[in-house]
């Protein structure tokens, strides 16, 4: 098989979501990738050094600065006669592109998956991650989006691909870019951090979320996240929501704090290497999970722990 891969990338960088897709497709067969976007030679010359990669298609346009959707899906879908199925991180960028995709090749799509079985049977979570599914498409193409927690990171380098550049396709009218308001910070990314800290709805207020949480991360070098419940109360941006609806993590150490461990919230961090928990209530389902458990008030267990470190 061939497959192609979409490259998720900020204009500079590569996100690691690819990385781990092109795993997942070197599994079905030799991998070419495909980078969309307005001055991405830097980043179709890094995604040439990915290990394993055989060719990356290039589109580069002033249109496509922004990468909508709209301008990317028939640039891909113009290119898949030579492949057999079209790979894309099941981020928010590879959900927005892919389902158009399949739609204009009319093929059905396979989302989420976290294992290649065969070439064309998958597996993937449903039911919130408590039971998994596994899928056999008919179609002669396949597209598919995958969940980058489930696969290792190919090598960022060693690779010798070729680039070569193709038709950039035209303006859609269907959608604009009108603005974007992207959250900055010192931490690292939540899908990318080695250790991440998360707080729950027992925190309280946003005040005793931060004051609790930030230092506690700033000595650990780790990422913030939150639980639903905590997002909804307004103790953290939505950036932060961990879990089915939110992001889907699986860093070395997860650290929960004041999360009682709803099916929502384990299906976005369960996956993580070491879970530790510390919540007051003995009987909270996070422990059913946890690698490690303390029974506390995390009023008195977090500053100590941040103290101690």
């Amino acid at each position: 098989m061939k497959t192609l891969v979409l490259v998720e990338h900020d204009g500079a960088a590569i996100k690691d979501a690819t990385l781990s897709t092109v795993t997942a497709a070197s599994q079905l067969g030799d991998v070419d990738l495909i980078v969309v976007g307005k001055d991405v030679g830097g980043v179709a010359d890094a995604a040439a050094k990915i290990a394993g990669v055989g060719k990356v298609l290039v589109a580069d346009a002033a249109h496509l600065e922004h990468q909508l959707a709209e301008d990317v899906a028939p640039i891909i879908e113009a290119n898949m006669g030579a492949y057999d199925a079209f790979l894309a991180p099941a981020t928010t960028t590879g959900k927005n592109v892919a389902p158009r995709v399949a739609a204009k090749m009319d093929v059905m799509q396979v989302s989420d998956i976290i294992s290649v079985e065969s070439a064309d049977t998958f597996k993937r979570p449903i039911y919130a991650g408590n039971a998994i599914a596994t899928v056999k498409s008919n179609d002669a193409k396949k597209v598919i989006t995958v969940r980058g927690t489930a696969f290792d990171k190919a090598a960022a380098e060693g690779g010798s691909g070729s680039v070569e550049s193709i038709d950039v396709g035209a303006d859609s009218p269907k959608s604009e870019f009108v603005s974007a308001e992207l959250s900055e910070g010192d931490r690292p990314e939540l899908t990318s951090a080695g250790v991440i800290v998360s707080g729950g709805r027992a925190f309280g207020s946003n005040e005793d979320f931060h004051k609790l949480l930030d230092p506690l991360a700033d000595k650990l070098g780790a990422a913030v996240g939150a639980s639903r419940a905590a997002v909804d109360a307004g103790y953290a941006p939505n950036d932060y929501q961990v879990g089915q609806t939110g992001k889907i993590v699986a860093p070395e150490v997860y650290i929960a704090i004041g999360i009682s461990g709803a099916i929502q919230h384990l299906a976005g961090m369960k996956d993580s290497k070491v879970i530790v928990a510390i919540n007051k209530d003995e009987e909270a389902p996070i422990f059913q999970v946890a690698d490690y458990g303390l029974v506390a008030d995390l009023f008195q267990a977090v500053p100590e722990l941040t103290e101690k470190l």
